[in-house]
C-alpha cells in the first residue's frame, strides 16, 4: 500500500484534490502498473509483474466501475455520430469527447482503439 500511496503522491497539489483529479491520479497509476508489469513480463520476472497486478486491482477500487467493452463502443459510437465524425483522420476529437464523458470509466487505451476500429 505504501508504493501505491507514493504513486498518487506524485500528483500533490499543495491541497485537497477535487474528485476529478483523484480519479485522473488513480487512473495514470493503473497505466504506469499495467505498463510496469507488461516489461517486467517481457523480462521475465512474473513475480514483479503479479505484483503490479495486485496493485491495479486494489487501484481499481478507487475508481469508478469500468465500463465493458460492449459499453465503450456504444458510447463511442454514440458520439462519432454526434461530431459527425466519419474519417480514421477523426480519432483526436472523438477521443476528446470520449475520455471527458467516460473519464475514470475506461481506459484511454481500450477507449482509442475502438475508436480508430469504429472510424475505419
Amino acid at each position: 500500500m505504501c508504493r501505491i500511496k507514493s504513486k498518487i503522491q506524485d500528483f500533490d497539489r499543495g491541497r485537497e484534490l477535487e474528485d476529478g483529479e483523484i480519479q485522473t491520479a488513480v487512473s495514470s497509476a493503473v497505466k504506469r502498473a499495467g505498463q510496469a508489469a507488461g516489461e517486467f513480463r517481457k523480462g521475465g520476472r512474473e513475480d514483479l509483474a503479479l505484483r503490479e497486478d495486485q496493485e491495479i486491482e486494489i487501484l481499481y477500487g478507487y475508481l469508478p466501475q469500468q465500463l465493458s467493452p460492449e459499453k465503450i463502443e456504444s458510447r463511442v459510437r454514440q458520439i462519432i455520430e454526434e461530431l459527425s465524425a466519419d474519417s480514421p483522420k477523426d480519432p483526436g476529437k472523438v477521443m476528446k469527447t470520449a475520455m471527458a464523458r467516460m473519464a475514470g470509466q475506461a481506459q484511454g487505451k481500450e477507449v482509442n482503439e475502438i475508436a480508430r476500429k469504429l472510424l475505419c
